[in-house]
């Protein structure tokens, strides 16, 4: 088994937070899932396999230019057709979102470690906003790229930005939620679901075809996936204050 993968730790947090939200089972939370919540949060703290850890400024960094440690994963011959080594910005939003939520719960039973996790969002919250908010106000960076001894943003439009947007505990203040789901509506929509990158950009492939290598070329390059359409539909219900017109436009959407 190959354990390389750096965001399904951090919807984990998520599901247990989910799963304790929905049905009160607190009791059940805090013996069956918070131990395991506590040791994702503090193995992504120390830093495990693949090089993916935390740097100082509180942001998960991931992979190497040879690896494919996001759903973005698709690799054939040797060759990363979407390289996402760095830092990305789903990674971060749920790194952000899981920390928060995962303090929300464990406050009555673990304040000290409650508090600690709510310190590290602070943290990575003031870097995200510092690093991923584009300035042209279209929306986020996809990912911060090493190099040498700084990261450099790399401004590709891609669907990742937007969970960013609808994760409750997600690190973007309204206006910024706004413009990510803007963008995504102009450059990303589909009647079919969600591109994975704006048509616009020189790598976008618009078609699924081919030979292996052609279709894993493309699937992560422009084709659309309609799983998105959640996460889009989630963002817009938040960035709309779940208004009537936000509530029209997300069942639309879906």
């Amino acid at each position: 088994a190959h354990y390389n993968t750096v965001d399904a730790p951090l919807w984990f947090l998520h599901a247990a937070s989910e799963y304790r939200r929905l049905s009160g089972d607190h009791e059940g939370y805090i013996t069956h899932l918070a131990p395991a919540c506590n040791d994702i949060i503090d193995a992504y703290r120390v830093g495990t396999d693949y090089g993916i850890g935390m740097d100082d400024d509180g942001l998960i960094r991931a992979g190497s230019p040879d690896t494919q440690l996001t759903w973005m994963d698709a690799q054939r011959d040797g060759v990363t057709f979407t390289p996402r080594h760095g830092k990305a910005v789903e990674i971060n939003a749920l790194w952000h979102h899981g920390l928060l939520v995962t303090a929300d719960a464990i406050e009555g039973d673990m304040h000290r470690r409650a508090d600690e996790q709510r310190e590290i969002a602070a943290r990575a919250r003031a870097s995200f906003v510092d690093a991923f908010v584009r300035p042209d106000g279209n929306g986020l960076f996809d990912r911060l790229e090493p190099n040498q001894s700084a990261w450099t943003p790399v401004d590709e439009i891609r669907p990742n930005q937007l969970f960013a947007a609808s994760l409750a505990q997600g690190p973007l203040d309204d206006a910024t939620r706004a413009s990510v789901v803007r963008i995504a509506r102009e450059r990303l929509l589909t009647p079919a679901g969600v591109r994975t990158l704006d048509p616009a950009d020189r790598r976008y492939i618009g078609r699924y075809r081919g030979d292996m290598f052609a279709r894993d070329a493309a699937y992560h390059n422009g084709t659309v996936w309609p799983w998105l359409i959640g996460a889009y539909a989630e963002a817009v219900l938040r960035a709309g204050g779940f208004s009537e017109n936000a509530r029209t436009e997300a069942r639309n959407a879906v």
